[in-house]
């Protein structure tokens, strides 16, 4: 399975970027989803996820209310939707997949290697 992220760029403060996350050579059905995120000098963190199965997602408390995961299964792409962007949310922004369970796990205590496979990441800048 490969994986290729794509839309990041600079962003003002309060502004809205959508991230894509394409997969190729496997179904994106069979996997649940996380969107990661590192910023400078910090570890990397999850921050959203969604599950195959019955679509349900969750998502931690930096980004929640700000921040969405959608499918298209005809496209084999999931997206990140970011609104009422901060500085702090500069980071290069990773999507990975993993076991489709019963429920997608990510944030603190979950630990990375959950996710087998990822993408390169794109940066994301919210500066004026």
């Amino acid at each position: 399975l490969q994986i290729v992220e794509s839309g990041g760029g600079l962003v003002q403060p309060g502004g809205s970027l959508r991230l894509s996350c394409a997969l190729s050579g496997g179904t994106l059905d069979r996997y649940a989803i996380g969107w990661f995120r590192q910023a400078p000098g910090k570890e990397r963190e999850g921050i959203l996820c969604a599950n195959s199965n019955d679509g349900s997602t969750k998502s931690t408390d930096s980004v929640k209310g700000r921040f969405t995961i959608a499918r298209n299964r005809a496209k084999n792409t999931v997206y990140l939707q970011m609104n009422s962007l901060k500085h702090e949310d500069t980071a290069v922004y990773y999507c990975a997949a993993g076991p489709d369970e019963n429920e997608c796990l990510i944030g603190p205590g979950v630990p990375l290697v959950r996710y087998d496979y990822w993408g390169k990441g794109t940066q994301v800048t919210v500066s004026l």
